[in-house]
């Protein structure tokens, strides 16, 4: 959605602009913690997509991708139409790889925070828990490269317990492949690790790191636990009647497999200006994008790709989409700033790193009650966006801009 808009703006009416799908909902995909414990139901965080986009005359197609064909720029749509494009922005997401460890996943023995369907699905699950309560396993598999949610998912479930008075009745267990809490896949973010430490230990969730799931059943999380060698340290087998294990993320299946578009796990390859080093009229951006671990973990894990990262690479396509359009070489690059409200229930983390990747230029971390109420007004906000098509109002600009954090290089 905000890349078709930017792009609208960048680029003017004369050109078609085309969003394919699936499905005919935008989802606020950060609130979804919040469904899962019945905060939110999936309709408060949804919009209708083709109306909105209408208005900017921006056409959309709810079909939904079957496969790239880059060598013919064209687009196979699952319902078997053909689209042909000039240039194809491929901003997907991922597919969640439940089928990487055994037991994983909603059709399985977990739950997953990762789409709001699932969300709706772990709520369901999480009414019935409410009436037999017991342990809850909260977690992220070998891979993963999204741990926020998780973290937030963890305490917000803390939070609703105590809310219920039922928090004595459930111990809750966190267990993460990073080598220490509040790694992040990126090596930390300002004092991270003592601030999650601190907040775990606080809510009393005990915690194993550096730990591998190996297997979700109805009733047990089983991980396997390694010092900084690599060695194991023990076997795990967790106690649960309620998990939810964030999933390592692949690429899409319309882009998995495609011959020089893409690497093994299937994510989009990019250079510097966010375009296909082999097919200059593809373009990439959010988490569906190539980007190398930060670092060498014991256990996998990869590097997240937060919301203003995400937006940055939108911003410095739809600049050198016009460029390219215009006759000009693309000269633009993104910051791949990051900014992070992680919700807890009652009170919040904000992480700030300038850029995402380290080494940064700046890098902090604050926790406070001002986080939760800047995360709830946040969702307001950017649906409010997504209705509108405008992506970035003068006043964000400027007071981030103000704030020393900017979408361009």
């Amino acid at each position: 959605m905000s890349a078709a808009y930017e792009i609208r703006a960048a680029i003017g009416r004369e050109h078609e602009v085309t969003v394919v799908g699936e499905g005919g909902k935008f989802s606020f995909t950060p609130s979804n913690p919040w469904v899962a414990v019945g905060w939110r139901k999936a309709a408060d965080i949804q919009i209708d997509v083709a109306g909105h986009l209408a208005k900017k005359r921006i056409a959309f197609d709810g079909a939904g991708a079957e496969r790239v064909d880059p060598p013919n720029n064209r687009l196979v749509l699952k319902d078997g139409r053909e689209l042909a494009y000039d240039h194809l922005v491929i901003c997907t997401g991922p597919r969640l790889a439940f089928d990487e460890v055994p037991g994983l996943g909603p059709d399985a023995h977990s739950h997953s925070i990762c789409t709001t369907e699932h969300a709706a699905t772990a709520w369901a699950a999480y009414e019935d828990f409410l009436k037999n309560p017991g342990p809850i396993v909260i977690g992220a598999a070998p891979g993963v490269s999204c741990f926020g949610p998780a973290y937030e998912f963890a305490m917000i479930l803390d939070a609703d317990l105590r809310k219920r008075k039922l928090r004595d009745r459930v111990p809750m267990t966190y267990i993460t492949p990073e080598p220490y809490i509040g790694h992040m896949g990126l090596g930390g973010v300002g004092d991270s690790k003592g601030l999650l430490e601190s907040e775990l230990r606080q809510r009393h969730i005990k915690w194993i790191a550096n730990a591998k799931i190996t297997g979700v059943t109805a009733d047990t999380v089983s991980a396997t636990e390694f010092d900084e060698r690599g060695n194991v340290v023990k076997e795990h087998a967790v106690a649960h009647r309620f998990a939810m294990i964030m999933p390592p993320f692949t690429g899409v299946d319309a882009v998995r497999g495609v011959e020089g578009l893409v690497n093994p796990r299937g994510f989009v390859l990019i250079d510097q200006h966010q375009r296909h080093p082999a097919f200059p009229n593809v373009w990439s951006a959010g988490v569906c994008v190539a980007i190398p671990p930060v670092e060498v973990t014991t256990v996998p894990t990869g590097a997240p790709k937060t919301g203003f990262m995400i937006e940055s690479m939108v911003t410095a396509i739809a600049h050198n989409l016009a460029a390219v359009l215009a006759g000009r070489e693309p000269d633009e690059v993104p910051t791949w700033n990051a900014i992070c409200l992680a919700d807890m229930g009652d009170t919040g983390a904000a992480f700030v790193a300038i850029p995402q990747i380290p080494p940064g230029n700046v890098t902090w971390a604050k926790v406070g009650k001002w986080v939760h109420v800047a995360k709830v007004a946040f969702e307001k906000y950017f649906l409010a966006k997504m209705k509108s098509g405008n992506t970035e109002p003068i006043y964000e600009k400027y007071i981030l801009k103000a704030l020393g954090i900017e979408r361009l290089k």
